[in-house]
C-alpha cells in the first residue's frame, strides 16, 4: 500500500504544480495585458481616445481571468485583440484629429493668403485710381494752359495788327510832314535867291504847294 500512496501523492503534487504553473501563466498574461492597457490610458496623447475600445478590452481581460482552462486560449486571443484594437483606434483618432487640425491650418493659411491677395489687389486698384485722377487733373491743367495760351496768342496777334495799322498811319503822317518840310525848304531857298539877286524877274517862281522832289 505504501508504494501506491506514494504514487498518488506524486501525481497530486504534479497536478498541483501544473495547475500552479497555469495559474502563474494566467497571472502573467493578465498582468501583461492590463499593463499594456494602463500605458495606453496614461498616455498624454492617446489616453483620451478610444474610450469604448479600452472599456471592451478591460472587459475581455476580466473574462480571461475568469475563463476555464478549456476556454482560456480563446479568451486570451480575444483579450489581446481587444487591447490591440484599443491602441490602434486611439492612434487612428489621434491621427484624424491631427489631420483635421492640419486641414484647418491649411484652410486658414489659404484664407490668409486670399486676404493678403485681396488687400494687395485693393491697394493696386487704389494706386491706379489715384494715377488716373492725377492724369485727369494734369490733362485739365494742360487744357486750361492751352486755352490761356491760345487767348494770349490771339490777343498778341490783335495787338500786333493794331500796332501795324498805327505804324502805317504814322508812316503816312511822317511822309506828309516830310513833303511839307521839303516844300518849305524849297520855298525858303527860292526866297533867299530872290532876295540875294534883288531882281525877281529872272527868278523862277516857287513851286506850287504839294509838288516836291520825286
Amino acid at each position: 500500500m505504501k508504494p501506491l500512496n506514494t504514487t498518488l501523492s506524486a501525481l497530486v503534487l504534479a497536478l498541483a504544480t501544473v495547475g500552479a504553473a497555469h495559474a502563474a501563466k494566467d497571472d502573467l498574461d493578465i498582468a501583461r495585458l492590463n499593463n499594456s492597457l494602463d500605458q495606453l490610458s496614461r498616455d498624454p496623447s492617446l489616453g483620451n481616445y478610444a474610450q469604448s475600445e479600452q472599456a471592451r478590452a478591460r472587459d475581455a481581460i476580466a473574462r480571461l481571468s475568469q475563463a476555464r482552462s478549456r476556454d482560456r486560449a480563446h479568451a486570451l486571443y480575444v483579450a489581446e485583440r481587444r487591447v490591440d484594437l484599443a491602441k490602434a483606434t486611439a492612434q487612428l483618432q489621434d491621427a484624424q484629429l491631427k489631420i483635421n487640425q492640419l486641414d484647418r491650418e491649411h484652410d486658414q493659411i489659404q484664407l490668409d493668403g486670399s486676404r493678403r491677395e485681396a488687400d494687395a489687389a485693393r491697394r493696386e486698384l487704389e494706386r491706379q485710381r489715384l494715377q488716373y485722377q492725377l492724369a485727369q487733373e494734369e490733362a485739365a491743367r494742360l487744357q486750361e494752359e492751352g486755352a490761356a495760351a491760345t487767348a494770349q496768342a490771339q490777343q498778341a496777334q490783335a495787338q500786333a495788327e493794331q500796332a501795324r495799322k498805327l505804324a502805317a498811319a504814322q508812316s503816312k503822317v511822317a511822309n506828309a510832314a516830310r513833303k511839307e518840310a521839303d516844300l518849305a525848304t524849297q520855298a525858303a531857298k527860292a526866297m533867299r535867291s530872290q532876295m540875294q539877286s534883288g531882281d525877281g524877274s529872272d527868278t523862277p517862281p516857287p513851286p506850287k504847294k504839294g509838288q516836291g522832289k520825286k
